[in-house]
């Protein structure tokens, strides 16, 4: 039994890479994919206490032509899988394919979706009717913190990843700092209690 009222429902949004995953440069091949030790039981946590899970990506590497798009939804497949035979599952995947000044064509853009700005969380809190004030937005990445701030919501910094560099950076220090996400999961249950 959910702890949250549906109506206005919080979501956690949850960068991908550094986050639930391990650091990859371009990650894009099923075969390179790692969960960080206690993602699995995150998720699965954060879908007990009544949270919707969004994962919010910057995927610039298809902008590059590194990879496509499908090459991201088949690695995402794979991501939900994998939870769903843990009891676990993501509600959205939420991808910015865009870069503002690498790659050719229409992808090479400055654009509203692109982590630290809050178009994906706008989008999915449109497409799920979630209240971004009581939602939170998990990552290891300044541009994490940054687009959950715009968004309205409470951002929370994991040390996986890029997350050691960043707690460095004065700005970072607008936000909690956890050991990985399962601490960060951990403190955001025990908000709802």
């Amino acid at each position: 039994m959910s702890k949250i009222d549906v109506a206005g429902r919080p979501a956690v949004f949850l960068d991908r890479d550094g986050t639930i995953n391990v650091e990859k440069n371009y990650l894009h091949r099923i075969v390179d994919f790692q969960f960080i030790v206690g993602s699995l039981e995150a998720i699965k946590e954060l879908n007990r206490s009544g949270y919707l899970v969004l994962v919010v990506t910057n995927q610039s590497g298809v902008a590059r032509g590194y990879f496509s798009l499908q090459d991201v939804e088949a690695l995402h497949q794979h991501l939900a899988q994998r939870l769903t035979a843990a009891g676990a599952h993501v509600d959205g995947f939420y991808v910015c394919p865009h870069h503002p000044t690498a790659g050719e064509g229409a992808l090479r853009c400055v654009c509203t979706c692109r982590k630290g700005e809050p178009g994906l969380l706008l989008q999915a809190a449109r497409e799920h009717g979630i209240d971004l004030s009581r939602s939170f937005m998990i990552g290891d990445k300044e541009a994490d913190i940054e687009a959950g701030e715009k968004a309205g919501c409470s951002s929370l910094l994991v040390l996986t990843g890029y997350g050691k560099e960043t707690a460095q950076t004065l700005a970072s220090q607008r936000a909690k700092t956890f050991a990985d996400l399962k601490e960060a999961a951990d403190y955001i249950c025990r908000q709802s209690v």
